[in-house]
């Protein structure tokens, strides 16, 4: 499902017109995934159950609304500078998987092993040949 959502997620950000608006965008996109979320969360809760299951939410949910637009604008400025498809999304998740070996490490005492160093190396090393 990550791997099918994240194509449908990066062609249709690589499709989006220069001329729109990118917060226009995605506040379209957010409204649509927030009726189409609601409509899940309530078939799936019961009606009855809403306000219980909203009194549970936390800071978390504000933090990460705040993660995913900067998330979103940043591909859309990504793809609006003119990189590939092909690239953005290798150079994005391989910095991206760097940096939380070093936050789970830092925050939830997660171990890094000789491999996991010699991975972030490859990784690195890969980058490196991606923008050659």
């Amino acid at each position: 499902m990550v791997i099918l959502a994240n194509t449908f997620y990066n062609v249709c950000m690589k499709s989006m017109p220069s001329y729109v608006n990118p917060f226009g965008a995605l506040m379209v996109t957010y409204l649509a995934a927030a009726i189409i979320s609601a409509a899940i969360f309530v078939f799936a809760v019961g009606p009855s159950n809403i306000g219980v299951e909203i009194s549970k939410v936390n800071w978390t949910s504000i933090i990460l609304a705040l993660a995913i637009v900067g998330l979103e604008v940043g591909y859309v400025f990504v793809y609006r500078a003119g990189w590939q498809v092909s690239n953005a999304s290798v150079v994005a998740n391989i910095g991206l998987a760097c940096v939380l070996l070093i936050v789970g490490y830092l925050l939830y005492k997660e171990n890094i092993s000789i491999r996991q160093i010699v991975g972030i190396l490859a990784c690195m090393f890969g980058l490196i040949l991606i923008n050659i």
